[in-house]
């Protein structure tokens, strides 16, 4: 029983029949200062229905509750109802199920709950992957394992930007100033400088433009030489895009991108017009939304191009038949908000009861200090040069502070990445961020390597005890983990499943960032407090155990961040 939150939501709907158990556990608050209670429920919501100041409210409750196993008192202070929890009964039930469930605490082993597709990363092909696809690609590998650990089958979907006019422009780009010979050398760089060349040249002589969209027609026609060209670049980014997922440990269920649907996005139109929901104007066809007070979602332009929606739309279709999901989640920036409402609106008016399981989740979007990203300019940071730095700076810190680390290769790479990962996820997704070199490799407070420290730290006293994983702890002495320092530890480790579940149904990968942090910290009290290594084998054996779940429970949150958990610093 160490969800005892929602034990103390069980007690009171026995006593609160106006409202529903699942409200009266999110309306239960958890006090700064502890001697304020473990648990604190607020009685104001239920002064209109039961006609009674919520102070006499609380009183009356606190009165009609006996005594409770795992509560040492319950007290009503002014409008709340405070309850304090039985401390041994508190520390033996949360680590008893720690110790009993290891590395799987927390985490369902069972994936029976449905399928989940995520969408996510989805870098535009024949463009650089810079530092602004980091936050679609690590929030969206990090819902994949947070849905994962609640017991859901997921689906990593790279819907790679592969199709469109700007592959018009880079072919006429790659006729005029490149060769074969530039491209097999530079690869993707020499992609990126012949496309910004492209627009700047395209501002003097404007029919570059149009030579570009002719290009792009012929592709979509079937012209032998642009699908080959078009091939042929997609190849070159893959590789480069491949060696950036294998540093950030990322992988996917499905590359299926825009041109998967190209055959596909014909059926969908018939059915649009065979459900009466197309209207054409000036020659493009179009869903009109003016009910939802939404512009029109354009289907195909006058010459009878598809749109980003047209292959969305087809999209959802094809893995709502493929997977058939709980849930569809799409990671991708805040300025795309109205696309994504356009076109779920759409299926929704194509009575599709799953128009409801379409879930977008926006993020903010990074920008540098010298300014914000433009691939058309150049003004790019590759995030491979983000992440070799990240590692070169860990690497020389471990040689200034650690030169005998074993593995020291393996480590730079883990902390150095970490620190890339875990800085983008801190905070709440939707904010925007500059980026800063200062910031991101900055190696003390909360940051991604503090945790990773607190965690080889746990493991190095496990070393010195000579405790390995799996270790039998045997009959543990609870009254000696009662101090304040350990029940706050004890505290943290029993909300990990709220938070998992927390971070799922609000899309946001921070909840984990934040309590990895807020374990460490926990942790490092209880370290600095309690020795651990004493002579009195009782007090060992108990403390090691609290050390042994901090472990886990910091291996699991890091691993939910989808960064690696060393076991030395």
């Amino acid at each position: 029983m160490s969800d005892f939150k929602l034990e103390i939501a069980k007690l009171l709907s026995s006593h609160i029949a106006c409202l529903t158990q699942d409200e009266i556990y999110n309306m239960i608050e958890v006090p700064t200062n502890t001697d304020m209670g473990d648990y604190a429920f607020p009685c104001f919501k239920l002064a209109k229905e039961l006609r009674k100041a919520p102070p006499m409210i609380a009183q009356d409750i606190v009165g009609q509750i006996g005594e409770v196993s795992y509560l040492s008192r319950v007290e009503n202070v002014n409008a709340y109802i405070n309850f304090f929890l039985n401390k041994e009964d508190l520390v033996k039930s949360v680590l008893e199920r720690v110790l009993a469930e290891k590395n799987q605490y927390g985490l369902e082993t069972v994936k029976d709950k449905g399928n989940v597709v995520i969408d996510y990363s989805s870098p535009n092909i024949a463009k650089p992957f810079h530092v602004g696809h980091l936050r679609s690609t690590v929030i969206g590998h990090s819902l994949y394992r947070i849905y994962e650990a609640l017991g859901y089958n997921c689906i990593g979907v790279n819907h790679l930007g592969d199709w469109g006019t700007q592959f018009g422009k880079l072919i006429v780009a790659y006729k005029n100033y490149s060769s074969k010979e530039a491209v097999e050398e530079k690869g993707i760089a020499e992609l990126l400088r012949i496309y910004v060349l492209f627009h700047e040249e395209a501002e003097k002589n404007p029919e570059l433009e149009q030579e570009a969209r002719d290009y792009f027609t012929k592709m979509e026609q079937g012209d032998e030489e642009s699908l080959a060209l078009w091939s042929w670049f997609k190849e070159i980014s893959l590789k480069e895009f491949e060696r950036v997922y294998k540093m950030l440990g990322v992988t996917f269920d499905s590359y299926n991108g825009e041109a998967f649907y190209n055959d596909k996005m014909a059926a969908v139109i018939e059915e649009l017009e065979k459900k009466g929901l197309i209207e054409v104007s000036e020659g493009a066809k179009i869903v009109r939304l003016d009910d939802e007070n939404m512009a029109p979602c354009l289907i195909t332009k006058k010459d009878g191009s598809s749109l980003y929606a047209t292959r969305d739309i087809t999209a959802a279709e094809y893995r709502k038949a493929t997977y058939d999901f709980k849930k569809c989640i799409y990671v991708t920036a805040l300025q795309q908000n109205l696309h994504f409402a356009q076109w779920f609106k759409v299926i929704d008016k194509m009575e599709y009861d799953w128009a409801k399981d379409l879930v977008h989740v926006p993020f903010g979007m990074v920008s540098m200090e010298s300014g914000s990203l433009s691939t058309r300019k150049g003004n790019v940071l590759l995030l491979e040069d983000i992440l070799k730095e990240a590692v070169d700076k860990t690497r020389k810190v471990i040689e200034e502070k650690n030169p005998e680390l074993p593995n020291k290769e393996e480590i730079a790479m883990q902390v150095g990445i970490g620190a890339v990962i875990f800085d983008d996820m801190y905070n709440n997704i939707i904010k925007d961020i500059q980026f800063s070199w200062e910031r991101v490799l900055n190696f003390d407070g909360e940051t991604g390597p503090y945790v990773q420290y607190t965690h080889a730290r746990a493991c190095s006293v496990l070393r010195k005890a000579g405790i390995e994983k799996g270790h039998d702890f045997g009959s543990i002495d609870y009254s000696i983990l009662t101090d304040e320092a350990t029940v706050n530890v004890i505290k943290e480790l029993a909300n990990f499943k709220t938070t998992i579940e927390e971070a799922a149904n609000k899309y946001e990968p921070s909840y984990m960032a934040r309590y990895a942090v807020d374990v460490a910290q926990a942790f490092n009290k209880f370290y600095h407090d309690n020795a651990i290594l004493v002579e009195d084998e009782k007090v060992k054996e108990a403390r090691l155990a609290i050390v042994m779940s901090i472990k886990y429970v910091l291996e699991n949150a890091l691993y939910l961040l989808g960064i690696k958990a060393p076991e030395q610093m």
